[in-house]
C-alpha cells in the first residue's frame, strides 16, 4: 500500500509540473491549420526576371506565413484565385484565363483577384489593354500597382465604382536593404549612377543611358560613373559605362549598394521593380518625368529629368544628395508592407467585406 501511495504521489507531482509548464507557457504551438487556399496563376521564376516573378516569391511566402495554402493549379478546391497575368504565351504561366473561367462555372463561389501591372503604352503594343479588360470582367476585386496605372485604365474602361485598391511594389527587405551601402562624398570620388534591366526593350530607357554614357566620355558630365546591369539592345555599345551581365538576389543587391544614385529612364512604366530595388538599397532616384508609376516614388526621394535637361537636373541631384538620401529612408518601399497589403485584400474578400 505504501509503495502504491508513493507511486501515486510521484505521478501527481509530475502531472502538477506539466500543468505548471502549460500555465507558464500560454503560447503552445498548435496544429497548423489553413485558413483558405489561394491559387496563383504564375509560377515564380528564379534568377534575373521581371518584377512579377519577384512579387510571386514574396506573396506566396507571406500567404503561407499567414496561414493560407498557396498553390499553382486549379485541380483542387480553392477559395481565391489571384490572376497576375492573363496571357497564354508566358513561360512561367501556371494556368490561364480560360482555365479560370471554366473553374468559375464549376465553382461559382470562388473569389477572383486581378492584379493589373501592364498596359499597351508601356511597350508600344496594341493588345494588352483589351486583354486586361476581358480578364478583368471575371474579377471580384482589382489591384493596380500604381495610381498612374489606375488612372490610365479609368480613362479607358475601368469603372472606379468597382472594388479595387492600389498597392505599390516592394522588394524583399532581407535582400534589398541599405546596410553596408556606399554614401557619396564629393571629395572622395565620382558620383556613381546605376541601372539594371533584364529586358533590352529600348523603352526601358536605353537611349538616355547611352546619352549619359556619351556625355561622360565627352566631358560634359565630370566626376560621374555609370553602371549598367542586365541586358541592353544589340545596337548599344558602351564607351565609358561599366556593363555587367544580368544579376539577381544578393549579388544584385550588393552591386546596387556600391553605387550612389539609381537612374531610370523607363517610359510609362506601370510601376516596375528595378527602381524599387535601388531605393531599398538606399539610393536616391534620378527618373524620367514620363516614367509613369515611377514618378510616384521619384517625387518623394528623387529628381526628375527630360532629355533636354539631364545635365541641370543631375546638378540639382548632386547639390541635394544628402537630403534626398535621408528622404529615401523616410519613404523607402518595402516588400513586407506590399505583401501584407495583399494579405489584407484576401482577408477582406473572404470575410465578405470587399
Amino acid at each position: 500500500m505504501e509503495s502504491k501511495l508513493r507511486h501515486f504521489a510521484k505521478q501527481l507531482t509530475q502531472e502538477s509540473r506539466n500543468a505548471m509548464v502549460r500555465l507558464a507557457s500560454p503560447y503552445q504551438p498548435l496544429r497548423p491549420t489553413r485558413l483558405a487556399t489561394v491559387a496563383v496563376n504564375m509560377y515564380p521564376a528564379f534568377g534575373s526576371w521581371g518584377g512579377s516573378s519577384a512579387f510571386v516569391h514574396q506573396l506566396v511566402a507571406a500567404l503561407r506565413r499567414c496561414g493560407f495554402r498557396a498553390v499553382f493549379d486549379l485541380r483542387r478546391d480553392v477559395d481565391v484565385i489571384l490572376m497576375i497575368d492573363p496571357r497564354d504565351d508566358l513561360q512561367n504561366k501556371a494556368f490561364g484565363l480560360d482555365d479560370i473561367k471554366r473553374y468559375r462555372v464549376r465553382h461559382p463561389c470562388v473569389k477572383i483577384i486581378h492584379r493589373i501591372n501592364e498596359c499597351d503604352q508601356r511597350k508600344n503594343t496594341a493588345f494588352m489593354d483589351d486583354l486586361l479588360r476581358a480578364a478583368n470582367a471575371v474579377a471580384d476585386y482589382t489591384v493596380f500597382i500604381s495610381e498612374w496605372l489606375k488612372e490610365y485604365f479609368i480613362a479607358r474602361w475601368f469603372d472606379p465604382a468597382r472594388a479595387h485598391t492600389v498597392i505599390y511594389n516592394g522588394a524583399d527587405p532581407s535582400v534589398f536593404h541599405p546596410v553596408g551601402g556606399t554614401k557619396w562624398e564629393p571629395a572622395k570620388g565620382a558620383l556613381r549612377l546605376v541601372t539594371h534591366h533584364w529586358s533590352p526593350n529600348p523603352m526601358k530607357g536605353f537611349p538616355v543611358y547611352k546619352m549619359l554614357d556619351d556625355m561622360i566620355v565627352d566631358g560634359q558630365l565630370r566626376d560621374t560613373e555609370l553602371w549598367v546591369i542586365g541586358q541592353w539592345p544589340a545596337n548599344v555599345h558602351w564607351r565609358a559605362a561599366r556593363a555587367f551581365s544580368p544579376a539577381a538576389g544578393h549579388r544584385l543587391a550588393s552591386m546596387l549598394r556600391r553605387c550612389h544614385v539609381y537612374v531610370t529612364a523607363s517610359l510609362w512604366e506601370p510601376c516596375g521593380m528595378h527602381h524599387v530595388e535601388g531605393a531599398q538599397c538606399g539610393l536616391p532616384l534620378f527618373y524620367h518625368e514620363k516614367g509613369g508609376g515611377i514618378v510616384e516614388a521619384g517625387g518623394r526621394y528623387g529628381i526628375g529629368f527630360r532629355e533636354d535637361n539631364i545635365f541641370s537636373s543631375l546638378e540639382i541631384l548632386r547639390r541635394d544628395y544628402k537630403k534626398l538620401r535621408r528622404r529615401v529612408f523616410d519613404y523607402m518601399p518595402d516588400g513586407t508592407r506590399m505583401a501584407i497589403e495583399y494579405i489584407r485584400v484576401v482577408q477582406r474578400i473572404l470575410a465578405g467585406e470587399a
